[in-house]
């Protein structure tokens, strides 16, 4: 996939003057660079400010707010997560594209996990008439995993579905020199996978072995996988003190707010790198049809 990226500085200029949301506000239209939040079974987090809430029944108030899809987490090493479907439905009947994800885990088989994840996507698929067109299908791979259990589990979930799963990696020391170390032909299959990268402020990730990678860019030359990514989550929560944190990417001309919109609560968010046609193009490509 070829990134926008001028669209892409635009719109992170865009936020630059606005450092934090306040509960009032709402996020910046985005110069057509797509919003996506995912979930798991740990949200919502807890109420921290005035603004509004959501549920894995009601989440109108991520679509008010901007988001245009919602990924939600459909399991991890082997367990399925309880609150997937809820989410999905209702961000199907808000007119937002679904998604679902699997954190792959060392302890487990990889093929094993790739069969429960395919399981649960298509009896997503056939539990409701969906308004959505696709279920987009995504791998969150460990840290600690080896080269051969994400080519397995990426190799299965296709077999399955004929669906290439998009790839999730952390800002991981062990999983860089994994994947730059790689052979030509596995960095060929892995590139079929698109990059959905994280990473929450320019400096983490410094260590002995790689410097903070800054940027996106940066963390694609620490990979020296991929030559584009897809999609950056630059939102995440922590749990630190009895509560969740918001770690957002805040620096330069990336600088996001510490909160989606008018949200009272964290969450984790992503910006998709293209347009709004674009990102329906990648949901099918990428996705499980569901009509």
């Amino acid at each position: 996939m070829k990134p926008l990226v001028l669209p892409l500085l635009v719109f992170l200029a865009s936020c630059s003057s606005q450092p934090g949301s306040t509960p009032g506000s709402l996020p910046p239209t985005g110069f057509g660079m797509p919003q996506i939040i995912n979930v798991s079974a740990y949200d919502p987090k807890e109420r921290q400010r005035a603004g509004v809430g959501f549920s894995q029944d009601d989440v109108s108030a991520l679509q008010a707010n901007g988001a245009s899809g919602l990924i939600a987490r459909a399991g991890k090493g082997g367990n399925l997560d309880e609150k997937c479907a809820s989410f999905l439905a209702s961000a199907d009947r808000e007119g937002m594209l679904p998604g679902i994800y699997y954190r792959v885990q060392r302890h487990v088989d990889a093929v094993a996990q790739a069969d429960q994840f395919v399981n649960r996507a298509m009896s997503l698929a056939r539990g409701r008439a969906w308004n959505a067109p696709a279920l987009l299908l995504c791998g969150d791979f460990d840290g600690d995993l080896p080269l051969t259990a994400i080519l397995r589990f990426m190799d299965r979930v296709e077999a399955r579905t004929g669906v290439v799963p998009v790839a999730y990696l952390e800002n991981s020391t062990p999983l860089k020199q994994t994947l730059s170390g790689a052979d030509a032909a596995s960095k060929a299959k892995l590139r079929r996978m698109p990059y959905w990268l994280a990473l929450y402020a320019h400096d983490s990730g410094a260590g002995p072995v790689y410097p903070a990678p800054g940027n996106p860019n940066g963390l694609l030359k620490q990979y020296d996988v991929w030559s584009s990514w897809t999609m950056w989550q630059y939102g995440g929560v922590d749990w630190q003190g009895g509560r969740s944190r918001p770690k957002v990417y805040n620096h330069g001309s990336y600088r996001f707010p510490l909160y989606f919109g008018n949200l009272d609560r964290p969450t984790e968010r992503n910006v998709f790198n293209g347009s709004q046609a674009g990102l329906q193009s990648f949901w099918r490509q990428h996705g499980l049809p569901l009509r």
